[in-house]
């Protein structure tokens, strides 16, 4: 991944694209405040989407902490209409997590799912974040959530490919594969 540091950014003048986000009802009382699914790595396309949401429903938004290594781009200041939001990069701040500061010091913490994640994993991560009854962090969440996806995609078939593959066959099945290839 390429890293590019810019010193601040400007939103698009159109809306930004609706962020693919679940925040938690009753903020404040669960681990999380919610999770969001940006489309990409990229802050100037990504994070403008999230701050309108953001603002929506927690005021206006003056400062960002995200991991310094997971984003292609590391910028200092984003104008979002009228507001400048402040950008922290940190080495160790989790991937998995955002966090955000309202102007009234209200911190907003936020699961972040990778954009690659399947979508059924990617949705189940996000409620599970903003569940108030959700007892676990961010990395334990997508972790949880991959292995849920992974675990989805083995099929019968697949169980039964990796047991031949591994010396478990009998030759039954290979034998019936032969008197088929055979007609």
């Amino acid at each position: 991944m390429s890293v590019t540091q810019r010193n601040a950014a400007t939103a698009s003048a159109s809306t930004p694209a609706a962020p693919r986000l679940v925040l938690a009802t009753d903020p404040g009382s669960t681990v999380l405040d919610g999770g969001w699914w940006p489309r990409s790595w990229d802050p100037t396309a990504e994070l403008p989407g999230l701050l309108h949401a953001l603002a929506e429903r927690h005021g206006r938004i003056r400062h960002l902490m995200l991991n310094i290594h997971a984003w292609d781009a590391r910028l200092r200041r984003l104008t979002v209409g009228p507001d400048v939001v402040h950008l922290g990069w940190f080495d160790t701040l989790d991937p998995a997590v955002l966090v955000a500061t309202t102007g009234r010091d209200i911190q907003v913490d936020l699961l972040v799912v990778p954009p690659a994640t399947p979508r059924a994993a990617a949705e189940w991560a996000m409620t599970t974040a903003a569940d108030p009854a959700n007892l676990r962090h961010a990395p334990d969440i997508l972790a949880a959530a991959l292995a849920r996806a992974g675990a989805a995609a083995t099929t019968n078939a697949d169980r039964h490919e990796v047991w031949d593959n591994e010396g478990g066959s009998d030759g039954v099945a290979m034998r019936g594969r032969e008197h088929q290839d055979r007609r």
